[in-house]
């Protein structure tokens, strides 16, 4: 690891106040991306994968607010920067893709525009330029007839391609960081494959540190170099790719990697993690929100949990490791 991280996420809690009671959408998140490196956040559906980035990019509803923690990016901790401030790291520095491409795009304004605004925005070209460098963006995400496509709707556009014209935009001014919030999602095999592929190019090209939020374990270790997990707001594991699918040590991580689909496991044969997620607006949540449905849960699991390294860069909450 390089001694400064791209991005280091330190104690980072978060809070949403609703009409039915506060809910405890994240604790104590922590983790860190090194210049160049590949990060899936993974967990199931509601974990905080998304919550996670949000409060990152300072994106959060309105009913959200972080009630501890720091950001650190390049030297400043993004939390503590004016909204003016942060507006001008995103786009520039930071940048992210959406889950659904459609309901991220303007939908009345052509595909062209949108990634030239940005370069006028952030980039510093010129109005006149803009088009023509815009039209190189699109031709770097390998769209076919760029000068055509540039002048197209979001709704002229296949699904794949829309995803291409975020990557596009995203990655127009040559961030720092790269957010992907499930960035496959609804796309076929194929198609997951060529973003996932053009995604890893173009990061290396500028040495840009990308974090992947996904449920897709399989797609984390093809394309990853380390793995978060996450659940319930927790950070509960944290691991180089390899050593996390070679050896779990969270009962929860090991239940995901054995409830994951794969070319040699037939359908029956998969394992269900047995129990939910608990309700997050409980006053009485325990220090492991995993305990309640964990088979290895003793006393200790009553007392705050502990950081423990397990391995070189391998990270587990948890009283009783695997």
């Amino acid at each position: 690891m390089t001694a400064v991280p791209t991005l280091a996420v330190d104690d980072l809690s978060v809070e949403f106040r609703t009409r039915s009671g506060v809910v405890k959408v994240l604790e104590h998140v922590g983790f860190r991306v090194d210049r160049g490196e590949k990060v899936a956040l993974v967990g199931e559906s509601g974990s905080g994968k998304s919550v996670t980035a949000f409060a990152v990019m300072g994106i959060l509803d309105a009913a959200g607010r972080v009630t501890s923690g720091r950001v650190m990016f390049g030297g400043s901790d993004l939390l503590a920067l004016s909204e003016h401030d942060l507006a001008e790291q995103r786009g520039r520095e930071l940048s992210m893709i959406f889950q659904n491409p459609r309901t991220a795009l303007n939908p009345i304004r052509r595909v062209g525009r949108q990634i030239a605004d940005v370069l006028v925005r952030h980039g510093g070209a010129t109005r006149n330029d803009a088009p023509r460098a815009a039209i190189e963006m699109l031709k770097k995400v390998r769209i076919p007839d760029p000068e055509r496509r540039a002048e197209a709707y979001p709704f002229e556009l296949s699904g794949g391609m829309c995803q291409r014209i975020m990557i596009a935009i995203a990655l127009a001014c040559r961030p720092a960081l790269l957010i992907a919030d499930e960035p496959t999602t609804g796309l076929d095999v194929t198609t997951q494959a060529v973003i996932m592929d053009l995604i890893g190019e173009l990061a290396a090209e500028s040495g840009m540190a990308t974090i992947f939020i996904t449920h897709d374990l399989a797609l984390a270790a093809e394309y990853c170099d380390r793995i978060v997990v996450m659940h319930a707001g927790h950070v509960v594991e944290a691991a180089p790719a390899r050593d996390l699918f070679s050896h779990p040590r969270h009962p929860y991580a090991a239940k995901l990697l054995a409830a994951t689909p794969g070319e040699t496991v037939a359908l029956e044969h998969l394992a269900s993690i047995p129990g939910g997620l608990p309700d997050l607006r409980r006053a009485d949540l325990p220090p492991c929100r995993y305990a309640e449905r964990c088979e290895r849960r003793t006393d200790a699991c009553a007392q705050p949990l502990p950081q423990r390294t397990v391995g070189d860069g391998h990270v587990v909450a948890c009283w009783s490791p695997l």
